[in-house]
């Protein structure tokens, strides 16, 4: 299968198996989009009419490069992986690498699209007690089995109002990581209202990456992200963003917006972003109930697809005039990029990565927290709901029937199970409009890093 587009000015054949990246020139694309539906004179005729300054002899030396790079195994590639896709996961049974902690189920601010219902999580409000985070570390240690490299989030709600225990946590990992020949990563997730001299010093000295709020312009920002009083927080957390990530060195952060109903143009906010000296940036879309008022529409798509486009050539432009800026969505390496467990089996939510709650339950990630059928377990007895996991370890991406033609099914990996349990009520679900734009991203990011190593 191979997946054949323009984009940047650039003709651009991906192989889907072998993940090979191909910039041919306009006769070479049509040949190879033509080459397994079309019979070879139909094809040299069609080039022929079509590209006057091309010979046939020029054609036939096409033909020979395909079938050179089919024998290659770079182009019209054979899928070799469905028959593994089962057992790809098997190899990791039993193995937690990642715990999502949900130290606070409570938020200082109440923002409009949030789909953990302002932090509460459909539940009541409350804050991780040291005992409880201290028993999820150890079960993410026993449960961790030869993995040495171990990650932890700190999330909510927002986190950082329950900052001592986060700091206890910490340090009870450091010194477990000694005892056990472990290596913990810490993130923390915050929106910033909190965050002083302390924090900043903090998650400088323990945090490897710290993953900041901000959806861009103080008009979208303020109009979603405020307080209980209605009042917006871009003011009050800018400066103290500033201040963090100048302490960082400008690195290992994320500036992550939300991009909903009211801005589809987020352009508009990541220029906002880069002026204010951001440069480590990730828009995501809105996630949310379809009735509500933020949710994207199908009106909203073809803006969206456009937005996604004129990043990539504003990341271009950026580029060459040597102020580039990362953009998470477009991170894509075509020299090596995951494996291919990852391409296959996805984040692992429900195996090997799993949310904690304050009161110390488990679920496969945040995005169920709250749902009571997903509860797989708590960290004192393990994961009990064997059958709950059973679904999310056989949920790869050949369990999708609808991906089985999609060119981007190696670099989704079926895509979110939360968003398509959401969409559909199933976690091998489709959740169609996201599939609409993880493959626009695909397209662009491809054609980014295509572009900047041809220029290079």
């Amino acid at each position: 299968m191979v997946h054949c587009y323009k984009l940047g000015g650039l003709n651009i054949v991906l192989d889907i198996y072998s993940g090979s990246v191909h910039v041919v020139d306009e006769a070479a694309y049509d040949i190879i989009s033509m080459y397994e539906t079309t019979d070879r004179e139909s094809i040299t005729a069609h080039v022929l009419a079509n590209y006057p300054t091309v010979t046939e002899a020029e054609i036939d030396e096409c033909f020979c490069q395909i079938e050179e790079l089919k024998q290659a195994k770079k182009l019209f590639t054979p899928d070799t992986f469905a028959p593994i896709a089962d057992k790809l996961k098997q190899k990791t049974a039993g193995v937690v690498k990642a715990l999502c902690l949900h130290v606070a189920h409570t938020c200082n601010l109440n923002c409009a699209y949030c789909f953990a219902g302002q932090g509460e999580y459909q539940g009541e409000r409350g804050l991780m007690s040291f005992e409880v985070g201290k028993q999820a570390l150890d079960f993410l240690i026993e449960n961790s089995k030869g993995r040495r490299n171990l990650e932890v989030d700190f999330f909510g709600g927002e986190p950082l109002m329950n900052f001592e225990v986060v700091k206890q946590l910490v340090a009870y990992a450091r010194q477990r990581e000694k005892e056990c020949g472990k290596n913990f990563r810490f993130t923390l997730t915050t929106n910033g209202v909190l965050i002083d001299d302390d924090v900043i010093d903090f998650s400088n000295r323990e945090m490897s990456n710290v993953v900041l709020s901000l959806d861009g312009r103080k008009e979208i920002h303020d109009r979603y992200r405020v307080d209980y009083a209605g009042k917006g927080s871009w003011d009050r957390i800018v400066p103290k963003f500033q201040k963090l990530v100048e302490a960082r060195g400008n690195k290992n952060y994320y500036m992550r917006g939300t991009f909903t109903h009211a801005n589809p143009d987020f352009l508009k906010d990541i220029e906002v972003m880069l002026s204010l000296g951001f440069t480590e940036l990730s828009m995501e879309p809105v996630v949310c109930a379809p009735d509500s008022p933020s949710a994207l529409t199908q009106e909203d798509l073809p803006i969206v697809l456009e937005q996604y486009e004129m990043l990539a050539q504003k990341m271009l432009e950026r580029h060459r005039a040597g102020k580039p800026f990362t953009f998470y969505h477009y991170m894509i390496d075509l020299k090596g990029g995951p494996c291919i467990y990852k391409r296959v089996s996805g984040c692992g939510s429900g195996t090997e990565y799993m949310a904690v709650t304050p009161t110390g339950d488990l679920y496969p990630c945040h995005q169920f927290v709250g749902e009571e059928r997903f509860k797989l377990g708590d960290v004192w007895n393990g994961v009990t709901n064997r059958e709950i996991r059973s679904e999310f370890a056989a949920c790869n991406v050949y369990a999708h029937p609808e991906c089985k033609d999609c060119w981007a099914k190696l670099y989704c990996a079926g895509g979110c199970a939360a968003n398509a349990y959401h969409a559909t009520g199933s976690v091998t679900g489709v959740y169609e409009y996201g599939c609409e734009l993880f493959r626009k991203r695909m397209e662009c990011a491809i054609m980014l890093e295509a572009a900047k190593m041809l220029e290079d």
